[in-house]
């Protein structure tokens, strides 16, 4: 739904328009976006960043449609129909007001009359996401795109270390009984016959080794690595506790602390917009929305927590 709310007409361009610019180009440019990886962690990234609040909302509303509509355009109208009673409804903006915000909102939607447009504060309610009304999109996109990256690069490191060779072809005939004598000894063929065309007048073999000592060109654990620490500084963006640090010996309260407060603190800004937006529509509409957080934050306690586990000398416990 993310994709479709974001205009693709006006800069910053997305990655559809480039790769269609571009497509002419060789040697190819590098494409992070256009694959199946990408999307994989976009929707992997989306959903971890909707779990980290709690949301109660009414029972006649859907909270799959509210989450999207919130995170991925930043901000939802609710306002109340006949048919519907108290809805909320992706919108988009018109007119500023004196402090250069929003002033109305309108609604299209099939299954309402017309479209509406709403004066926000009397006919709506806007619940926003952000400060400046913008949603997380860009954040994941980010995010994915590394991920992406690294989940290819560990994908072709790895099977390249199955078989590391070259062959030379007389013939498009020779070179499709190479590619199928690949295909079957990478398949686990325990033998694998070949003609006559894969040798040359001395009946030697027209294959030789590319790189002989692939464990030097093996580095799948230290993409895993990068591949983690990804995720962890994402999780850091959006607010999920995590040890972002190098494995050491020893950390220090401080920098314990540090990343706790870096991980709560632009979540803490999200929760604080949401709750805002919510005690509005509470009071005009006469509602119970909350939001909560999912796994409550404790700065303080998590410090004194990691500092004592990591801290805490073996020698002197042991005496």
């Amino acid at each position: 739904m993310g994709e479709y709310i974001l205009n693709n007409c006006n800069p910053p361009y997305k990655y559809e328009l480039i790769n269609k610019l571009n497509i002419m180009n060789v040697p190819s440019t590098v494409h992070l976006k256009d694959n199946k990886n990408y999307e994989f962690f976009v929707r992997y990234l989306l959903q971890k960043a909707m779990s980290v609040f709690k949301f109660t909302v009414p029972k006649h509303w859907s909270l799959d449609y509210f989450l999207y509509v919130l995170f991925c355009s930043g901000f939802i109208c609710v306002f109340e129909t006949k048919k519907f009673g108290v809805i909320p409804q992706w919108c988009t903006m018109e007119g500023l007001n004196v402090f250069y915000e929003p002033k109305a909102a309108n609604v299209a939607n099939p299954a309402l009359p017309q479209i509406k447009t709403l004066e926000i504060g009397k006919d709506c309610v806007i619940v926003k996401l952000t400060p400046d009304y913008l949603g997380i999109l860009d954040i994941i996109s980010k995010y994915a795109a590394q991920m992406a990256l690294c989940t290819e690069a560990f994908e072709t490191n790895t099977y390249n270390t199955k078989f590391a060779y070259v062959f030379a072809a007389k013939d498009k005939s020779a070179a499709r009984s190479f590619q199928e004598m690949f295909d079957r000894i990478s398949a686990g063929e325990p033998a694998v016959a070949v003609g006559d065309k894969l040798f040359d007048e001395m009946n030697k073999p027209l294959w030789q080794p590319f790189a002989q000592n692939v464990s030097s060109t093996y580095i799948a654990p230290e993409i895993l690595t990068t591949l983690k620490r990804c995720e962890a500084n994402f999780d850091t963006e959006i607010g999920i506790p995590n040890a972002n640090t190098d494995k050491r010996e020893r950390l220090i309260s401080d920098e314990v602390n540090a990343n706790n407060v870096e991980t709560y603190s632009k979540a803490s800004l999200w929760m604080d917009n949401i709750k805002l937006g919510f005690d509005e529509v509470n009071a005009k509409f006469g509602l119970d929305l909350r939001v909560e957080w999912r796994i409550q934050p404790d700065i303080e306690r998590s410090a004194d927590n990691a500092t004592a586990d990591i801290n805490t000398d073996p020698v002197q416990s042991k005496q």
